[in-house]
């Protein structure tokens, strides 16, 4: 069995992603995978897994978390992800701000769109997409490490 983090987690759609923790494409979990610690889990949570692939990417076949009760690693909340740091710039108009994120909070929002938008992308389109913009967004000094 691999072993991961919630990487995301949404009940009321009934889905959610694992970061593996040997590294590679996140897994796509069903909420049901987790049987009666469906209403525990939350991004950020360990767990052991046991995953296929699938024809959208690598998808989880049992999912459990391995210490139901432990504090969760800390993942910004909706109003600390809206937090941000702001910087001057030059080149926008009457407009002397703009928000800088963290680049672990603008994957988070990109995998979120994604998945609501764009609800057909395999994991692997997700993680590749997401990857490529970050380093694209790096390079415009759009977020910080």
């Amino acid at each position: 069995m691999a072993v991961g983090t919630i990487l995301s987690f949404d009940d009321v759609k009934g889905y959610g992603f694992i970061s593996p923790e040997g590294g590679g494409e996140d897994v796509f979990v069903h909420a049901n995978d987790f049987g009666d610690q469906r209403p525990s889990v939350a991004p950020g949570m360990r767990v052991e897994f046991e995953s296929v692939e699938g024809n959208r990417g690598i998808k989880a076949l049992y999912a459990r978390l391995l210490n139901p009760g432990a504090p969760v690693a800390s993942r910004p909340s909706a109003s600390a992800a809206s937090t941000v740091t702001r910087l001057p710039v030059t080149d926008r108009g009457d407009d002397d701000e703009c928000d800088v994120l963290t680049a672990f909070t603008f994957r988070s929002n990109i995998t979120d769109l994604l998945v609501e938008q764009v609800p057909t992308l395999t994991g692997a389109q997700i993680s590749q997409i997401r990857q490529h913009l970050t380093q694209f967004a790096r390079s415009h000094g759009w977020i910080e490490d």
